[in-house]
């Protein structure tokens, strides 16, 4: 699995012209599922966001948590993660998951998130177009890939 982690100020999901979710201040998590990912994944991608230490402190200083800093968590399905650009100039995409492991695995990270942070998860819906919309803080992006574990 691979995820793009990044800190906002307030991020939102729109599908039909239609809000569908919303978040305050906190993270904006962008999913993507590998054909070969498992729950040791998930499980694994989601303690390291809810302790990545990315907000500031009093001294601003990047050494608080999203539980510390009582931030939100927005999760997004994105298969494009797992795009590969080796051969030409259009994007290949096998690697990664279909639908009947992507959508466990989404949902397996987005539950773990919810309850290593003690509140509900927002969430786009897998499948779906949806407008994101987002003011990142810093800007403060962070990608991180399960297979590397760093």
């Amino acid at each position: 699995m691979r995820i793009v982690i990044q800190r906002v100020k307030r991020a939102s999901v729109t599908i039909g012209g239609e809000l569908h979710s919303a978040i305050g201040q906190g993270l904006m998590v962008l999913v993507g599922v590998a054909r070969d990912d498992t729950e040791d994944d998930a499980r694994w991608l989601a303690a390291k966001t809810v302790a990545l230490r990315i907000f500031d402190d009093d001294k601003g200083v990047m050494n608080i948590n999203v539980v510390d800093a009582g931030g939100e968590v927005l999760a997004v399905s994105q298969f494009t993660l797992h795009a590969s650009t080796r051969k030409g100039n259009r994007p290949s995409y096998i690697f990664a998951a279909g639908h009947e492991l992507a959508v466990p695995l989404y949902e397996r990270y987005c539950n773990e998130v919810a309850t290593l942070l003690g509140r509900e998860v927002k969430t786009g819906v897998f499948g779906a177009d949806m407008a994101v919309d987002l003011v990142n803080d810093g800007p403060v992006t962070i990608v991180i890939d399960s297979r590397l574990r760093e």
